[in-house]
């Protein structure tokens, strides 16, 4: 085959170049073998509906009932974080009895 453009013949080319045997895998396979080893790492998963500072005076001084004004509105998002990582925000919510949470924002980290 020549290359009208150049003049060159492919096949030439072709033959001096060497290809890398090509490996034979099903679709995902490879990723998934590389997963496997991570999933039964344990990781702290934390939700965090808001923050305040008080003195330890004020804090001995709550008792039943207290109220400890957060620094975030009725609606707002909660952080989530994981082994300490602010990695989503989210909402909280009720499944059956229990409180749970549902990611609404993922936060993309800046480590490369």
């Amino acid at each position: 085959m020549t290359d009208d453009k150049n003049g060159l013949n492919l096949d030439e080319i072709e033959d001096g170049y060497q290809k890398e045997p090509e490996q034979e895998f099903e679709l995902g396979e490879p990723m998934a073998k590389d997963v496997d080893a991570i999933y039964d790492i344990p990781v702290q998963i934390s939700a965090v509906l808001g923050r305040s500072n008080m003195q330890v005076s004020q804090l001995l001084k709550l008792g039943r009932g207290a109220v400890v004004e957060l620094d975030r509105k009725v609606g707002e998002a909660i952080d989530i974080y994981v082994n300490n990582r602010l990695v989503a925000r989210g909402e909280v919510v009720v499944v059956e009895d229990k409180l749970g949470v549902t990611m609404t924002e993922i936060i993309k980290s800046d480590r490369s």
